[in-house]
């Protein structure tokens, strides 16, 4: 049983971790709290050493609790290739957090919603990214799976709607471009992280080499994008209104 927490704190959380291991099952905690009730309810506990969180909106653990997943992984299946693409992730890192976005950010000054479109690995990222949008920019954001949006969802998209679609480099890229570029035909202001699209805007993004950990770096540019978004909005994304760090449910 695997549970994760950044603060370890979550009534919930911890209480499944209790009830699983009670069960008998094998409990591990990745966390940012190596103390954390949540740690200590489990058999083992993965620090993710984020260190200090000061912002409410998180983004270093949300990254590093990837990270620290995907490595589990890796080393429980002898994955040499994903662990060589972790190694790398560093340098691939500094390279994401340079990417420049902010050619979205004329697309989006007065649109009060927008999609943003992954598939496989990169619909998880899709979810954070609009989440975060909500938290820092108050704005609304909707994630779809790139197949999704051209069902439903395609009744909403009119002329200039703002469109992210996050293509990461695996097998689901031609598809993501494929839906971009349908979008921009239809008058949608869209935005994608890939070179296979015709229509839509292409913006910088960084390969890593591994279809896993190239959604991590999207992330990591949208991070630096996010943030300027909000400031250029009068926001500061550190504190937003009605959101407190640890959020503990029952």
């Amino acid at each position: 049983c695997l549970a994760i927490s950044q603060s370890g704190k979550s009534p919930d959380i911890v209480a499944m971790a209790q009830a699983a291991r009670a069960g008998g099952s094998l409990t591990v905690a990745i966390t940012n709290t190596a103390d954390s009730p949540l740690a200590r309810a489990s058999d083992y506990a993965i620090d993710i050493l984020a260190g200090p969180e000061r912002s409410v909106a998180a983004t270093k653990t949300f990254v590093n609790s990837a990270v620290a997943g995907l490595a589990l992984m890796a080393h429980s299946t002898g994955d040499d290739k994903l662990l060589a693409a972790l190694a790398r992730l560093p340098e691939h890192f500094r390279k994401a957090i340079a990417c420049d976005w902010m050619a979205l950010a004329s697309a989006l000054e007065t649109p009060k919603s927008l999609f943003i479109l992954g598939r496989g690995p990169s619909a998880a990222i899709a979810n954070e990214a609009a989440l975060k949008f909500k938290e820092t920019c108050a704005m609304h954001a909707e994630a779809y799976s790139a197949a999704e949006v051209m069902h439903g969802p395609l009744a909403l998209v009119g002329p200039d709607f703002p469109v992210l679609a996050l293509a990461a480099r695996d097998a689901s890229e031609p598809s993501v471009a494929e839906a971009a570029d349908s979008l921009a035909a239809k008058g949608a202001a869209v935005f994608v992280t890939s070179d296979k699209a015709k229509s839509a805007q292409h913006l910088p993004h960084v390969a890593t080499g591994h279809p896993l950990t190239d959604p991590l770096a999207l992330i990591v540019s949208f991070y630096g994008f996010v943030e300027a978004f909000a400031r250029h909005r009068g926001l500061d994304p550190d504190t937003p209104p009605n959101l407190r760090k640890v959020t503990e449910t029952i």
